[in-house]
């Protein structure tokens, strides 16, 4: 088990979303979260105190956490520094980057001598099967986006959160590093070898009880021309009986592809749904999250007005104003 509370890494973070696995943490874990590390030229905040790994130690951390998930997922010499100093200092460190702490010779000779525990969290522990399509019991929703990173998990989370206080049935499968270092289990999904995915993601969501829910952490785009695999597997594993669309609509661009735009959410729905139906006929779209950080409330409440008027299905931002209208629609299916 990966201990806590931690001290949140952000290294030379470019901009607030490169911090997005310790922003999940300190928005669904602050209990876990004591401050943030950050390097010269980091130009993500995440309203934490600033700490040396001194003052950290001081106030109770016991695990480093990497919480930069930048392009291609590697260990800088810059973030090698700080990181050999903080298993000196007495921390363990934990990671979700496909750069494993483990292949860093000089970091696991450091870790040996001090004592200290290296956690890669994007490693699967286990061996999972072939899916096979068979429709399992219990109900399932995912979200898909029309990009990465416009706010799958955290929708899923507040979904969860909410269905909870109601008296409902409802689990948050993890399916990314973010999703693991929060509840500390599922599967790193794009850590799974290709033909395995689709079967990780029936394995951690079994049969169940009829009125439970499954929220499956969503992964990538299937416009996304880098991580569209990830969104397949998720949709055929995960058999969904609920889509949520989910889109950040102040980009300019698909995240780190200046050539490509996002798509229009009728367009994805479109899209989504009829590869939804192939592994579950009775797959509806049921609502819209939007990621609205970037909007003042005016202007996010009537988009979201907006949205509902055009597609007729309901809309909100789930995180800043309630999961409530999109726990309400899984509620009648």
């Amino acid at each position: 088990m990966i201990k806590t509370p931690y001290l949140l890494f952000l290294g030379d973070a470019p901009d607030q979303l490169a911090a997005k696995v310790a922003q999940g943490i300190k928005d669904w874990r602050p209990e876990n979260a004591v401050g943030q590390y950050r390097m010269d030229g980091c130009k993500a905040d995440l309203g934490l105190a600033d700490m040396t790994l001194q003052e950290a130690k001081d106030a109770g951390a016991k695990t480093l956490v990497i919480g930069v998930a930048n392009r291609g997922g590697v260990i800088s010499q810059e973030w090698k520094k700080v990181l050999v100093m903080a298993l000196e200092e007495g921390f363990d460190l934990a990671s979700g980057l496909h750069n494993l702490l483990k292949d860093e010779p000089d970091l696991v000779a450091v870790a040996e001598a001090t004592g200290q525990e290296l956690h890669d969290v994007r490693i699967p522990e286990v061996e999972y099967p072939i899916a096979n399509g068979k429709k399992r019991t219990g109900k399932r929703c995912l979200a898909v986006g029309t990009d990465c990173s416009v706010g799958k998990m955290y929708t899923a989370l507040a979904m969860d959160k909410e269905m909870r206080e109601r008296g409902m049935k409802s689990t948050f499968r993890a399916t990314g590093q973010t999703g693991i270092l929060i509840t500390g289990d599922g599967v790193p999904l794009d850590a799974v070898i290709a033909d395995f995915m689709a079967g990780s993601v029936e394995y951690i969501t079994p049969d169940n009880d009829e009125d439970h829910w499954d929220l499956i952490e969503g992964q990538g785009s299937l416009f996304h021309v880098s991580y569209s695999g990830v969104t397949m597997a998720l949709i055929h594993g995960g058999q969904p009986d609920a889509l949520i669309l989910s889109h950040e609509p102040t980009r300019e661009h698909m995240r780190g592809l200046p050539d490509y735009q996002q798509p229009s959410l009728e367009v994805l729905r479109d899209t989504a749904l009829a590869l939804a139906k192939v592994a579950n006929p009775a797959c509806q779209v049921i609502g819209v999250s939007v990621n609205t950080q970037h909007m003042s409330e005016g202007d996010a409440t009537s988009y979201l007005a907006q949205i509902e008027e055009d597609m007729g299905i309901p809309a909100t931002d789930p995180f800043r104003f309630g999961a409530g209208k999109l726990v309400e629609a899984l509620a009648v299916i």
